[in-house]
């Protein structure tokens, strides 16, 4: 199922559930992401994304995994996007990457609540994610859409952003 999305800035997009044929744009896309940004979101150097991780992200046989992939309405891929929930289906971790030429539209916050609102369809109770203390775009968002953060007791360079979701966020 395809949703439109359209940003505080007027920006429409599409998302949808990434597909095995998405592995070459996807390839193609990450050619399009800043070296900081890449870092961000798989939280260490990485130069360029693997065959393997492109697979992982367009062909998850994993009920607990939902990766997405978000298109310009020219058909452009602007963001991926990564949902993976812990094995009881309470807590869902989010992972988003952005195409460096269209950062601060609103895709990163649109894509967020849309994730928000799946996971909450799926009974998750909360969604976290891990960021680099220096990620401060992100972190910034999370924070104006409600998460809260805690340091990462294992690494200071990390924080942990968790938001709870349905009823028990409603309270």
């Amino acid at each position: 199922m395809n949703d439109i999305l359209t940003t505080h800035t007027g920006f429409r997009f599409e998302v949808r559930r990434a597909r095995p044929e998405d592995e070459a744009k996807l390839a193609e896309f990450f050619t399009h992401v800043t070296a900081e940004d890449l870092r961000f979101r798989f939280l260490g150097a990485v130069k360029e994304v693997s065959h393997e991780r492109l697979v992982a992200m367009t062909r998850s046989d994993d009920a607990h995994t939902h990766n997405f992939v978000a298109f310009s309405t020219d058909g452009m891929l602007i963001a991926v996007a990564t949902l993976a929930s812990d094995r009881a289906d309470r807590t869902g971790e989010v992972a988003i990457c952005i195409r460096a030429d269209r950062k601060h539209l609103g895709v990163g916050w649109e894509l967020l609540a849309h994730i928000s609102k799946y996971a909450e369809k799926l009974g998750l109770e909360a969604i976290e994610a891990i960021e680099s203390r220096e990620n401060r775009a992100a972190i910034e968002v999370e924070r104006d859409m409600g998460f809260t953060l805690t340091t990462d007791p294992d690494d200071a360079t990390l924080v942990q952003v968790r938001r709870e979701l349905g009823a028990r966020s409603a309270g």
